[in-house]
């Protein structure tokens, strides 16, 4: 019987809302496994919930075996936290919401000292930048020339539509209208048909010339919960392209939970990357 390949132990830095997802998430994988929480020296020294028997912290080097770790801790201080654990030696993957110079600048660092200690990093492995740059950058490959429409739309935004509601065929509806165009999700009644209520709905007076997308869902209070995210990304060619092809995305998730995946998921990327700190990519 072959032995049990060992499962790469991974710290993480910080117990907010992103820490305590990521945390989560290493305890059911099968591939990685939670090494330990590093918190601030005047933080609660127990983690709640179902990290309670993790150790708890306040230096990585007190932990006994870390392969790996992952920044959780505010933007601001993303910088400063990952170029310590560089300076240790230690393969690091984060995931700060920097954008534009800020996050060139941060890269510029990291690359640097990555480098210079040899050791290797994935930097922006979360949503925004991660996840959300992969999927703008691949349908822009495969929509060449055209158009790209994001739009965020978070679940306080989405009001119940009595008009959507009222349509045969759906139980529920909320919607909620961005940039000129309406996004309405349904909850089908039993044996309703999503192409049939979209028809109806498009039919509909209140939403004739008006452009509208309609998602179904299993249940619609789902979707006003604060803690989760809308999105819709489009990509339209363009006339002068010949051609009247559209890739169209919608979803709608915890952004905290997301970003765990994607940290997950370049974690089993770092170790065999070379020396430098990389950009997160989406790979099969």
């Amino acid at each position: 019987m072959a032995d049990t390949p060992r499962r790469l132990q991974v710290a993480v830095i910080g117990l907010g809302r992103l820490g305590t997802a990521c945390a989560l998430a290493l305890l059911d994988d099968t591939e990685l496994a939670l090494a330990g929480i590093v918190r601030r020296p005047n933080a609660p020294g127990h983690a709640p919930g179902r990290l309670q028997r993790a150790p708890v912290v306040g230096h990585v080097r007190e932990l006994a075996t870390v392969d790996a770790a992952f920044v959780c801790v505010p933007a601001q201080e993303a910088t400063d936290v990952t170029l310590a654990l560089l300076q240790g030696r230690l393969p690091v993957v984060e995931c700060a919401a920097l954008e534009g110079a800020a996050l060139a600048r941060h890269h510029e660092k990291l690359d640097d000292a990555a480098r210079r200690h040899r050791v290797s990093a994935v930097v922006g492995a979360g949503w925004n930048p991660g996840a959300w740059s992969a999927f703008v950058g691949a349908f822009e490959r495969l929509i060449p020339r055209g158009q790209t429409v994001q739009q965020r739309h978070p679940a306080t935004a989405l009001h119940h539509s009595p008009a959507a509601a009222a349509v045969d065929g759906v139980r529920a509806a909320l919607e909620a209208e961005i940039g000129g165009t309406r996004y309405v999700y349904v909850e089908l009644a039993h044996d309703s048909s999503l192409d049939t209520v979209r028809e109806r709905i498009a039919s509909d007076p209140l939403f004739v010339g008006v452009p509208t997308q309609v998602f179904t869902v299993d249940d619609v209070s789902g979707l006003e919960d604060r803690e989760h995210e809308g999105v819709v990304l489009e990509r339209l060619a363009t006339a002068a392209a010949g051609q009247h092809a559209s890739l169209l995305l919608e979803a709608r998730f915890d952004l905290h939970d997301f970003a765990a995946r994607a940290m997950l998921d370049a974690a089993r990327q770092v170790a065999g990357l070379p020396h430098g700190a990389h950009r997160y990519t989406l790979r099969s």
